[in-house]
């Protein structure tokens, strides 16, 4: 026998945590530890079981789970504080760049190498393959 058909069930954000999938989608979390502990206290076991992986770690993190942070009071304080943080850096007019390049700011730039490790948790050509987390 063999299996024809899977269905994945990914977690649901809640709306006042939205914000936490568009952060793990970029590598700004790789450098900054307070998304990193912000997911960690959600769930520490799974955030150890996906490498430490945010990206991992939010699909697998339990819908309640979710539902509870996003009503914590606390939890949400520091999930502010994030996404402040974030949006700040994504809004940057003061960076290199623009500094540098001003009449290049609406050019897109791609950077592509196997071999670049940026984090640990994000496997690369010549890295080791992970197990999943099942």
């Amino acid at each position: 026998m063999y299996l024809f058909n899977k269905i994945i069930v990914n977690p649901q954000l809640p709306k006042r945590i939205e914000k936490l999938s568009q952060i793990a989608d970029n590598l700004w979390w790789s450098w900054n530890t307070e998304f990193l502990k912000l997911l960690k206290k959600m769930d520490r076991d799974l955030w150890e079981q996906s490498d430490k992986n945010p990206v991992k770690f939010l699909k697998h993190v339990s819908q309640e789970r979710l539902e509870d942070v996003s009503k914590d009071l606390n939890f949400l304080k520091e999930y502010d504080k994030v996404v402040e943080n974030f949006e700040g850096y994504m809004n940057s007019k003061s960076t290199w760049f623009n500094r540098k390049y001003p009449e290049n700011k609406n050019d897109l730039i791609a950077y592509f190498s196997a071999e670049y490790g940026v984090d640990e948790t994000i496997p690369i050509y010549s890295g080791r393959i992970r197990n999943s987390i099942r």
